[in-house]
């Protein structure tokens, strides 16, 4: 897919692991580079075709004939898109080719980034999950149920071939009401992944979070924790690679809410990504446990927002730009508190045109 392409990845020693030589046939040894440094993934690549953004608005006084049919345009990148091409009972078996802590040591919970081969027999898009069986069974003597991940990696994948899926996971383990400690199958099974390893995988599957087709929307994206992982896939796309027919020319503004900052996941990404296009990338983190507001208020991800309220509510009026969210569900009851007030200064109800903007294709929501 991509004509040219260089790429360098940098990950910490301590609390990384990764495939060694004489098992990593799948990875290029021109390709990589591995330093002791935090974890920064970079690249260049160009690539091939896309479709532009088709818009239409039709206003008429006549009834429309009773055979006559309207296909609904969609907005997002969705033209050929794959979906379930892998399934439960005929998962695609890949490979772990890198696994790296990128949480501190006194974060609160271990959040790990992982990289998978697939040959390119996956083949997805931003925006998009896979699922993931971990191996063995469980209490009833059945295979484990998948859990889906939304994917953290474009198109191309990490290392710029279109033959690698990247996944965000944090660790659960949590004490019940019995006082038991408990720890998620998936999750842990995921976060122990040793390079070499084989791994099933289905999907993938998705459409509500897939990227605008026009290069100069607004996109507006808001994560929690590992929410942040579509969105690292459509910084990626928009800004750390070169496509022959798609080049971000609009605003993309990501709000990043997280208990502590040794919990920021992809930080140093995001903040070259920014010094690089200062004109086109807005980027502001909410550490709750850190930061106030001038009320002494915590700062979680609404509280933050709050201050930008009418900046934001200027460009929710534009009818070219998007809002995505995706973490805990909470947040978005906090977001529609903030916008209530302001849209009802201009006489407009909010959750009746929070709806408009979901028909609209431009209000997307993955919580959990």
């Amino acid at each position: 897919m991509a004509a040219a392409v260089s790429a360098a990845v940098s990950i910490p020693s301590s609390n990384s692991i990764s495939l060694q030589t004489k098992t990593s046939s799948l990875i290029s040894p021109d390709r990589l580079s591995f330093k002791k440094v935090p974890l920064f993934l970079h690249r260049e690549i160009s690539n091939g075709s896309r479709v532009g953004p088709i818009r239409a608005q039709v206003t008429t006084t006549e009834a429309a004939p009773a055979t006559a049919k309207v296909e609904k345009i969609s907005k997002k990148q969705e033209e050929g898109i794959t979906v379930n091409k892998f399934k439960p009972k005929n998962p695609y078996t890949g490979r772990c080719l890198l696994n790296t802590k990128i949480t501190g040591d006194d974060a609160p919970g271990e959040t790990w980034h992982m990289v998978f081969s697939t040959e390119g027999e996956v083949p997805y898009r931003e925006g998009q999950s896979i699922g993931i069986i971990a191996d063995g069974i469980d209490k009833n003597g059945k295979p484990h149920k998948l859990r889906l991940y939304s994917i953290a990696s474009s198109a191309l994948g990490d290392f710029g071939d279109s033959k690698t899926v990247s996944l965000c996971v944090k660790r659960l383990i949590y004490t019940n009401d019995q006082g038991e400690i408990v720890k998620g199958v998936c999750s842990n099974y995921l976060c122990d992944l040793k390079p070499g390893a084989e791994v099933k995988i289905t999907g993938p599957i998705g459409k509500e979070m897939l990227m605008p087709k026009d290069p100069n929307a607004t996109i507006i994206m808001l994560g929690t924790g590992t929410g942040i992982a579509p969105f690292r896939s459509f910084l990626w796309k928009m800004f750390f690679e070169k496509h022959d027919d798609y080049k971000f020319t609009g605003l993309a503004w990501l709000f990043l809410g997280v208990p502590t900052s040794s919990s920021l996941l992809y930080k140093e990404e995001f903040e070259k990504m920014q010094e690089k296009n200062p004109d086109n990338f807005k980027l502001d983190f909410a550490v709750s446990r850190e930061q106030t507001n001038e009320k002494g208020e915590k700062m979680y991800i609404q509280t933050r927002m709050a201050q930008y309220a009418e900046q934001l509510w200027e460009l929710l009026k534009k009818d070219n730009t998007f809002v995505y969210m995706c973490g805990l569900k909470g947040m978005e009851k906090g977001i529609d508190d903030i916008m209530v007030s302001l849209a009802a200064k201009d006489g407009i109800d909010w959750l009746e045109y929070k709806r408009s903007l979901k028909k609209a294709e431009q209000w997307n929501v993955e919580v959990y």
